[in-house]
């Protein structure tokens, strides 16, 4: 009787790591999440990676020959032909041999990649994406993270990810990026940059419930405190996020005629407190952008996977990987 395979998705993020198990037909059957620590240090992070990717696969109850492969995204450069993560200035960690440790703890053959990449890719295998040929996915959060799956396959470079969607110049003359370069689109239409022009209005008197509820330090405005001032009234927060809204889909719209995605994928806790806002806004904005020949030949849509994301396209990769080096 043939075993069951099943696949550990890993999402290692800035303030988290999340590990789930799943099965061939995407259902998780075991999950254990911990918070990460940027000052404890490289080596009990990696312990604390190990631990919680081993007692994911504990929860799971499954016999240990039956995993079948890991995945992991993770935020930072990569080297991905070696599995290696580069740097990751959140963590603190620099030059990890992330897939040779996976695979010597484990036994099984792992799989790393970038963790919007993995999160766009798990949309395409399970959620809004799922169908796709070629799916654009863009998820706003601190930076602006962007990402293409092409004919079921993560698009990327020789050895290291790509589409730095955020890193595209939409205002020459705009504000400083993260980057060090002025008038990125993550400068302009990040939750970040939302957050940070929110603090200005309150300081202005322009968003007294914001002002009540949540200060003036950009740091407490998580995306669902943002909703919360435009549902009580806070016209102007409602202006920054939809002049955001309009910087993203002018720059989308560019995208669709060179890339002519049949899907794009708007995630991330942004998207999730106000899709019904944003999601709209965005598409309006990319029409008068996109050439008329692909007018109509793509939708924009809500991610549907939420946290999980990551940790699906995480395992999905894996499970790729795994099947494509099976002999023939």
């Amino acid at each position: 009787m043939k075993t069951q395979a099943y696949w550990l998705g890993i999402d290692l993020g800035a303030t988290k790591i999340l590990a789930e198990v799943y099965d061939s037909d995407w259902k998780c059957i075991g999950t254990k999440k911990r918070k990460t620590k940027a000052d404890e240090g490289q080596k009990k992070g990696l312990e604390r990676l190990i631990r919680t990717a081993g007692d994911a696969i504990a929860n799971a109850g499954i016999p240990p020959e039956s995993l079948a492969g890991i995945g992991i995204g993770c935020p930072g450069p990569l080297n991905l032909d070696t599995g290696t993560l580069i740097s990751s200035a959140n963590l603190g960690w620099e030059n990890v041999p992330l897939q040779k440790l996976l695979e010597k703890t484990f036994s099984v053959p792992a799989a790393v990649a970038n963790d919007v990449d993995v999160g766009i890719f798990g949309e395409a295998v399970a959620g809004a994406g799922r169908d796709g040929r070629t799916v654009l996915g863009v998820f706003p959060g601190t930076g602006l993270g962007g990402g293409l799956v092409y004919e079921g396959k993560i698009f990327r470079g020789k050895t290291a990810s790509c589409l730095e969607i955020g890193h595209i110049n939409v205002l020459p003359d705009g504000p400083r990026c993260g980057c060090g370069r002025t008038g990125c689109l993550e400068a302009v239409a990040s939750r970040l940059a939302i957050a940070t022009a929110a603090s200005a209005a309150v300081l202005r008197g322009q968003a007294p419930w914001l002002k009540a509820n949540a200060g003036s330090d950009p740091a407490n405005y998580r995306s669902g405190t943002l909703a919360e001032a435009i549902q009580n009234g806070d016209t102007v927060i409602r202006q920054l996020v939809e002049d955001a809204c309009d910087h993203l889909g002018r720059a989308l719209g560019g995208l669709v005629n060179l890339l002519a995605p049949d899907v794009i994928v708007l995630g991330g806790g942004l998207i999730e407190a106000m899709p019904d806002l944003i999601v709209p806004r965005v598409a309006a904005a990319m029409e008068p952008n996109v050439m008329r020949a692909y007018a109509g030949s793509y939708r924009v849509a809500a991610a549907k996977l939420g946290d999980h994301a990551a940790s699906l396209g995480a395992a999905a990769l894996a499970r790729q990987r795994t099947e494509e080096s099976k002999p023939s």
